[in-house]
């Protein structure tokens, strides 16, 4: 197996870890509601509209949106007082992407 396929697999599998938490996952479907892979995706949530969702402590919350910014799974913008997130369309993509060959393998 070859670097490049190993350091993919260990990128993934770091975000497939931030996702295994149900909170994060809770807050990652909230942002991508009304994604389509290869579609453009502007939903933008503040940080004050996510914590109502998830109800938990803004310090926590904070915890959980770090852990999914570091996997490369949401973005964080300062713009203000407020902290906006939101998903790249491009995070979708690979997301898809990744079972893809897997799975047309499967069907050889």
């Amino acid at each position: 197996m070859s670097n490049y396929r190993k350091d993919n697999m260990l990128r993934m599998a770091n975000k497939f870890k931030a996702l295994s938490n149900p909170i994060r996952l809770r807050l990652f479907l909230e942002l991508t509601q009304c994604c389509k892979v290869g579609e453009a995706c502007d939903v933008q949530r503040c940080v004050g509209e996510l914590a109502s969702i998830v109800d938990i402590a803004p310090s926590t919350l904070s915890h959980h949106l770090k852990a999914l910014n570091q996997a490369g799974l949401v973005n964080m913008e300062r713009v203000g007082k407020n902290r906006i997130c939101s998903v790249d369309v491009k995070v979708l993509d690979k997301l898809s992407d990744y079972f893809k060959p897997k799975l047309m393998k499967g069907n050889t």
